[in-house]
């Protein structure tokens, strides 16, 4: 987003005076042109609204807009522009230049990789912000909105391990990657399971990341431990998807686009803690040696867990993940999913439940997603269902049998199982906008990650 924040410009800036319906009331009134000019088009500064005034030689002098009481209504305002420079001149006294700016930037956000790419787009210059944050943060987001936009042709195990390669290239951090057959000798035999069926060019791999400030073991700093789910693409398995039900499942690895995008806020900030990243990456694919129905696999904790459905393989991965974070003994473990249909349909799309037993913690989530207008909504790890997991045959299995409703409760429930002692959330993100809406583009999404940042950077600071 380099190129669509400016902190420096030397040329023509049009100003832009993004206003509450009361302020609007009161700046028409001061100019009976541009009055004029609103009584025409129906303007009046309602959220959303915009007002081009040009000048006596007819070009763009100055741009009016309905600011509502939001800045994240700002993120609708790119889009409407034509080319060109523009600076924030006026905007409502609690929404701050930072936050101008990155709705500006997440407001810019295309994904053209596949078109030709669209004529010059508006740029900010974005004095008074702070460019270098602002940057990091639209870069984070736009780093998960284009790996979950991309097909699964395009994004499969290799490509994320490319990805998480250059970002601990980097910011100096030491990466590992078990591959394949490697995955059984080093004891992750959920993820091996799982992804096996794939073909060898796309095999199950886990990536972990690890991380301290100035590239040292970071002494006795807390650390945060970030697992990701990457299912490249997800068939269902044996118990496979309907065409309807696959259509978007190039963005089942959401999960992991989130983890290493947050990864990368953390240490681009330089914050003072250790961190982990866990990405276990695999294709749910179909072959004769897919996982089936009824089978019992081993995991990394030693639980046998039976496979109910294999449509249900994104907590099979995190199990053995989860583990792997219960050896690094985190202070705080985060978990990001597109693990529930159930999730969409108790909350929709826009709003992620979180799980936690962590009253502080919770607090302290939704608080920053709050400040972040980053919406997360907190749902119950309600124990009287824990028994849906009970198995005949083994320790536990992935599909309650019966349990139509509460699938999403459920799920985390089984992720508890295998997560660490101490601090720890699951987010069961959708990272998908269904529809096209005012600075939301159709398509990928990043959810939760500005609010985890600001979490993450209040609780350790």
């Amino acid at each position: 987003m380099s190129e669509i924040i400016l902190d420096v410009w030397d040329g023509a800036v049009t100003p832009i005076h993004a206003l509450t319906e009361a302020e609007t009331t009161a700046a028409l009134a001061a100019d009976p042109f541009a009055a004029a000019l609103a009584r025409t088009a129906e303007f009046k500064g309602k959220a959303g609204q915009l007002l081009l005034v040009p000048d006596a030689q007819g070009a763009l002098a100055r741009v009016l807009f309905g600011a509502g009481d939001s800045w994240t209504v700002l993120r609708a305002l790119p889009a409407k522009l034509p080319a060109g420079v523009y600076r924030f001149v006026q905007t409502p006294d609690a929404v701050k230049a930072d936050q101008a700016a990155l709705a500006f930037a997440l407001g810019s956000y295309r994904f053209d990789r596949y078109k030709a790419r669209d004529a010059e787009r508006p740029r900010l210059l974005a004095d008074g912000a702070d460019i270098a944050e602002v940057r990091q943060v639209a870069h984070a987001c736009a780093l998960v909105r284009d790996m979950v936009n991309t097909p699964a042709n395009d994004m499969g195990p290799l490509q994320i391990e490319t990805i998480a390669r250059e970002i601990a290239e980097q910011h100096g951090a030491a990466i590992t990657v078990i591959e394949g057959q490697g995955l059984l000798e080093a004891n992750y035999p959920a993820i091996h399971a799982v992804g096996r069926a794939a073909d060898v060019a796309r095999a199950p791999r886990f990536i972990e990341m690890s991380w301290a400030p100035q590239g040292k073991d970071g002494g006795d700093k807390p650390l945060v431990c970030i697992v990701g789910k990457g299912v490249v693409f997800d068939t269902g398995g044996l118990d496979i998807k309907p065409s309807a039900g696959m259509r978007l499942m190039k963005k089942d690895m959401g999960g992991a686009a989130h983890a290493l995008a947050l990864g990368r806020m953390v240490m681009a900030a330089k914050l003072p803690v250790r961190l982990s990243v866990l990405v276990p990456v695999v294709e749910n694919a179909i072959s004769g040696d897919a996982m089936r129905p009824g089978d019992v696999l081993a995991s990394r904790k030693g639980l046998s867990i039976e496979v109910g459905n294999t449509d249900a393989e994104g907590r099979l991965i995190l199990a053995d993940a989860l583990t792997r974070a219960c050896e690094l003994e985190p202070d705080l473990t985060i978990d990001m999913a597109t693990l529930t249909g159930a999730a969409r349909i108790a909350l929709g799309p826009q709003l992620p439940p979180f799980y936690t037993d962590d009253e502080g913690l919770a607090a302290q989530i939704d608080s920053a997603a709050t400040m972040e207008s980053d919406p997360l909504w907190r749902m119950p790890l309600w124990k009287p269902y824990a028994d849906a997991l009970d198995s005949d045959v083994a320790e536990i299995k992935n599909d309650p049998d019966g349990w139509a409703q509460a699938g999403s409760v459920t799920a985390a429930l089984f992720l508890q199982r295998f997560a660490p002692p101490g601090p720890w959330v699951h987010l069961d993100i959708f990272a998908w906008n269904p529809r096209a809406r005012p600075g939301f583009p159709g398509g990928g999404e990043a959810q939760a990650i500005r609010g985890l940042y600001r979490m993450i950077r209040e609780r350790f600071a």
